[in-house]
């Protein structure tokens, strides 16, 4: 029998609160060996990123500490490593790359200099062989015109480029062991896939182990070879990947298995009204170089494109990162400046200034891909949810706006006994349904949904897009559904649009679209989400 690389054994994490200690990891054991990949499963709050931090001793010590269990990587105790033994570690012998990108870059320092102090810490590289290397990684994972991104900032990426950014540097230094806290959430399909086919090779390559943890069970068939299901802080089953999906055991593993978003978009009449009507609409940055900052080109994000809402309509925007759906809903929204006409409830909203579309605010609101980067961590839940009756409907007394937001979180299925509470206390599929509150609470006519569900668990996604549905058949709701999550789209969506490189390359009646996709694009988008290993070699080489 090889011996394991990581093994854990009987771990145990609580956080001490006061004079209590909360258990948030209950006696997991585990083991890794040399060129393996074992996934992490299980719903937001089950114990699988803090299982994780435990590993590299990233969480916040002493009010986090382990009252049983042993780490050992290759068969040596992390746990009662100094934290000077710890930074050599981290980095070179074990990696990891976490959920969201922009929490993890830093804003102020370019690409090259974030990757490049990597390189310099633990190889000693000079200047130039660190930005060789660089470059060399850059191209590795898959960024195009990777050397003229290297003085680029994590802002001036698109997500699934700074999520590439980041394997890179986890990558710099060839690890043993890579751990991916749900490293494509954020990503497109047709990316996904080639991130995925890249770990795979770069595993297979290097010998490298990993752990994976996520919410797609999709992933985990075709990436790991053993799994690890928890559940409340434990491991209530694992196993090879074909006996766990085979043959579940455990009813959590069953539900989460069967877990995934069902039935089809409200139907909508003929006649209803149009609620917002766009286009062709334009959004082009200016590229500027040289000293005297000339404009020398421009990026097109959105290159007259034209969407038409109704009321009760939900109009889908599908296509790769960085293909202009986010930018165009801004626009609608008028969030970002653009060209050309925009009508909302048959007036032009395009040429208006900021203080006369405010009083609009009301009935167009938005709800964010991330909800822990859209709430405030210092505001209470009903402060968040009434911000905008504060602004919107100013006769409202404190108790009137208490009930508001009292029904607008019974609306979304939380307590309203909760809304004196801050978002730390939720976990991520209440932080949105938070998030959706504060934007039924206005009681708008137009919402743009961005990526709402792209950062839940499975059965998470599958109750927002219910709720999502019940709402707007009870308020007559149009929505804006951004998406790269198809499965989503496909649940509620009556109009789809498919966007590539900021322009529509595909649109129609939602059932068309799934049914007959007419492009190579869109076919390929298609083949990435509903058969993920099929795509893979296709996306790569594309």
């Amino acid at each position: 029998m090889t011996e394991p690389l990581l093994s854990v054994q009987d771990l145990s994490v609580a956080f001490r609160q006061g004079e209590r200690d909360m258990l948030a990891v209950d006696r997991v054991s585990f083991d890794i060996k040399p060129g393996e990949t074992v996934a992490l499963v299980g719903e937001s709050g089950s114990g699988k990123s803090v299982s994780a931090l435990s590993i590299l001793k990233l969480l916040p010590y002493p009010s986090a500490h382990h009252p049983s269990g042993r780490i050992l990587f290759k068969g040596k105790d992390l746990i009662g490593r100094s934290e000077d033994e710890m930074r050599r570690v981290r980095g070179d012998d074990i990696t990891m790359v976490f959920q969201e990108p922009m929490t993890s870059l830093n804003p102020l320092h370019t690409i090259d200099r974030q990757i490049g102090e990597i390189l310099k810490l633990h190889r000693g590289l000079s200047d130039k062989e660190t930005r060789a290397r660089t470059l060399e990684l850059l191209q590795l994972v898959g960024i195009r015109d990777a050397e003229s991104r290297l003085n680029a900032y994590p802002h001036q990426l698109s997500g699934g480029q700074r999520q590439r950014v980041m394997i890179a540097m986890a990558l710099a230094n060839e690890p043993d062991l890579f751990i991916a806290d749900e490293p494509t959430t954020a990503l497109d399909v047709t990316v996904q896939a080639q991130i995925l086919k890249l770990l795979a090779e770069l595993k297979a390559r290097l010998g490298m182990s990993m752990l994976f943890i996520t919410h797609d069970l999709g992933i985990v068939r075709k990436i790991a070879d053993r799994v690890c299901v928890m559940l409340d802080g434990k491991i209530v089953e694992q196993g090879t990947v074909s006996e766990v999906f085979g043959h579940p055991q455990h009813p959590y593993t069953q539900r989460l298995l069967a877990a995934e978003p069902k039935g089809r978009a409200n139907p909508v009449p003929a006649n209803a009204p149009t609620i917002v009507e766009a286009g062709p609409i334009k959004v082009w940055f200016p590229i500027k170089r040289g000293f005297l900052q000339k404009t020398v080109g421009h990026v097109k994000a959105v290159d007259s494109v034209s969407v038409r809402v109704r009321k009760g309509e939900t109009v889908g925007v599908v296509g790769e990162s960085g293909s202009g759906k986010t930018t165009l809903g801004l626009a609608i929204l008028r969030l970002v400046q653009s060209e050309g006409p925009i009508v909302f409830l048959g007036n032009r909203i395009d040429g208006l200034r900021a203080r006369e579309i405010r009083p609009m605010r009301k009935d167009l609101q938005v709800v964010f891909q991330d909800p822990y980067g859209s709430l405030s961590p210092r505001m209470s839940v009903a402060e968040i949810v009434e911000e905008g009756l504060l602004v919107q409907d100013k006769d409202l007394s404190y108790s009137q706006r208490r009930d508001v937001v009292a029904r607008a979180l019974h609306d979304v299925g939380l307590d309203p006994a909760t809304m004196d509470r801050y978002p730390h206390e939720f976990s991520g599929g209440q932080r949105q349904r938070i998030a959706i509150a504060r934007a039924m609470a206005l009681e708008p006519q137009f919402i743009m949904l961005d990526e709402p569900t792209s950062a839940l668990d499975m059965s998470v996604q599958a109750q927002i897009v219910e709720l999502l549905r019940d709402l707007q058949k009870r308020r007559d709701l149009a929505y804006m559904f951004i998406s790269h999550d198809l499965k989503v789209v496909r649940a509620l969506a009556n109009h789809v649009v498919v966007m590539q490189n900021g322009k529509v390359v595909e649109e129609g009646p939602a059932e068309n679209i799934f049914a007959a996709p007419q492009t190579d694009y869109t076919r390929a988008l298609f083949a990435a989400a509903f058969n993920l290993e099929t795509v893979g070699a296709n996306a790569v080489r594309q």
